[in-house]
């Protein structure tokens, strides 16, 4: 049995933290018609995440948050996806450009 050299596995070692990739936390979020289900996300501060949009709704819907620098408008029936970068304390509000007069959204980053 071939023994591999020392500083083959301390190399292999010290790679091996940069191939494993850590899940997102991920949360679900409802565009319907203007309507946010929830209205509220919670998020640990400091932390990447990704929101998994859906459009419920019958015409088209836009997830936009101005502080996050985020934009994405989805077609009925769609699901896609934004990853959030991490974000200190505090509130983050969301809105839905195509019904400005519905109550905006928010993330909670704690």
């Amino acid at each position: 049995m071939k023994r591999l050299p020392l500083a083959w596995l301390m190399l292999a070692a010290a790679v091996a933290p940069l191939t494993v990739h850590a899940e997102l936390l991920t949360y679900p979020l409802i565009l319907r018609d203007g309507h946010f289900t929830p209205a509220l996300l919670e998020v640990p501060a400091g932390q990447r995440f990704k929101i998994v949009l859906k459009n419920e709704g019958q015409g088209p819907a836009e997830f936009e948050s101005t502080p996050l620098r985020v934009e994405k408008v989805l077609s009925p029936g769609v699901t896609t996806f934004v990853v959030i970068h991490p974000l200190r304390p505090g509130h983050y509000p969301f809105f839905d450009e195509f019904n400005p007069q519905l109550p905006e959204g928010g993330i909670l980053a704690k």
